[in-house]
């Protein structure tokens, strides 16, 4: 595979850009996260989350962002916010949880920075 260019938006501090090239890193993962719309497949998730994620071919980063639980790494190796939030939903926490968990505040506080205009672009 060809090696790609770093784009000027890799620079942003903790900010992963859903482009088509995160797109194709992250298709298992998001195949698999979508995949946990059916009951059958959420069962087999949590009855193996190793095999499950074997099936779907995730990379060894993206498994350990999986078990971690880490949603800012998942998006890093090519998650989608919708798709990786599949998973938060299975441990039973809201979007603004996931959300806050990613920028390091609890989710009160990442609620107030919302109410404040949000994160500043310098981190």
């Amino acid at each position: 595979m060809a090696q790609e260019t770093p784009l000027s938006f890799d620079q942003i501090p903790g900010t992963y850009v859903f482009d088509g090239r995160r797109s194709r890193m992250g298709y298992p993962l998001n195949k698999m996260s979508a995949a946990l719309n059916s009951p059958a497949e959420r069962q087999a998730f949590q009855s193996d989350p190793e095999a499950f994620m074997e099936r779907f071919g995730l990379t060894e980063e993206q498994r350990e962002a999986v078990r971690t639980r880490d949603w800012l790494s998942m998006i890093k190796h090519g998650g989608n916010i919708y798709f990786a939030y599949k998973i938060g939903v299975m441990d039973g926490l809201t979007v603004q949880q996931v959300l806050a968990a990613m920028t390091g505040t609890s989710a009160e506080e990442f609620k107030e920075m919302m109410s404040n205009g949000g994160r500043q672009p310098n981190g």
